[in-house]
């Protein structure tokens, strides 16, 4: 029986992206201490739930472990961890959404603010609460996008879309949130490009 890889996984190994062999010990830790922070950042505020960010991340890193042939250069290995880590993430969600219901699936809900009186810039927080509010793919881009710092390049191989579409999905993801900011009081909000 054939196994046949990943699209981008068999697109990099054409490239010549892809060693051979996978990780040793020392490399993996050196990577793992490089990149954990930062996916579990990102997965945290993509679900929005604690316990299962974590559940996520682990099961990403066991999923990266067990690839054959790995991405050759850190930045491809980085990228392909977080593709990773956001696939877990939607899966999840298509799962529970067909099991128990979209709306079921998903934390409680932080209890709503009074931003009215407020004129100061949110806290964590209540940036975290605001993403909350967007969708799954509006906060995968800003995410990656202001959090991260990733290039649309990078995005688009994350998460699976078409590099031309990253720019007009990221500007609308970044009118919305700028709509939830003067929602909550808190004025215009514009936010830059990333590089392309």
């Amino acid at each position: 029986m054939r196994v046949r890889m990943p699209g981008a996984m068999a697109d990099a190994f054409v490239a010549g992206r892809v060693d051979q062999a996978p990780l040793t010990q020392a490399a993996f830790a050196d990577f793992y201490a490089r990149t954990a922070g930062p996916l579990g950042g990102y997965v945290r505020r993509l679900t929005g739930h604690r316990a299962l960010a974590e559940d996520l991340v682990h099961e990403a890193y066991v999923r990266f472990l067990s690839l054959v042939r790995v991405p050759a250069t850190d930045d491809h290995r980085r990228n392909y961890l977080f593709r990773i880590a956001t696939n877990l993430a939607r899966d999840h969600f298509r799962r529970a959404q067909r099991d128990h219901g979209y709306r079921e699936s998903l934390p409680a809900p932080a209890p709503a603010r009074d931003w009215s009186a407020r004129r100061h810039l949110p806290d964590r927080g209540e940036l975290d609460d605001l993403l909350a509010g967007l969708s799954t793919r509006d906060r995968e881009l800003l995410l990656l996008a202001y959090v991260e710092g990733l290039t649309h390049r990078e995005i688009s191989a994350i998460t699976g879309l078409m590099r031309a579409s990253v720019k007009p999905l990221l500007f609308r993801a970044r009118r919305r949130f700028a709509a939830a900011l003067r929602e909550a009081g808190l004025g215009d909000a514009e936010a830059a490009e990333p590089a392309s």
